[in-house]
């Protein structure tokens, strides 16, 4: 589940939900995928693929997020898994359980829930991809 080769966050928009669109059910995709309306079902890539999900500010999520790649500007309401990287922007709004192997957090964010850190394949947390790691 977990290589050694990290996946770079995918630069290229493939998909676009627009801002007055209302998508009930779920998505799966890979490349990258930006959310500016609302999505009432999960958000996931397909299995063995890299998938980056940018939500922009207005945006929000009703459901399961799992992706390898993600920029959260929007609200969210469910549990996100970053299997890579998680960047949280100043207007996040997350409702439920986090988990990421790296995670970047603007002051104002907002998380009701839980923040799990992944573990790599030997069994041992990643501290030294943490940009707050204990020193």
């Amino acid at each position: 589940m977990f290589n050694s080769k990290k996946a770079t966050p995918q630069s290229r928009i493939d998909c676009l939900i627009s801002a007055d669109t209302v998508v009930e059910g779920n998505i799966i995709f890979n490349g990258g995928l930006r959310v500016d309306g609302v999505v009432l079902g999960n958000i996931s890539v397909n299995e063995g693929k890299n998938g980056t999900l940018i939500l922009s500010e207005h945006a929000r999520v009703e459901g399961l997020v799992t992706v390898s790649h993600a920029v959260i500007n929007g609200e969210i309401r469910g549990a996100i898994i970053a299997n890579e990287y998680l960047q949280l922007e100043a207007s996040a709004r997350i409702d439920g359980d986090i988990t990421y192997q790296m995670l970047g957090m603007h002051h104002g964010a907002a998380v009701s829930g839980k923040l799990n850190h992944l573990v790599d394949q030997n069994g041992q947390k990643n501290h030294q991809n943490d940009e707050f790691a204990d020193e």
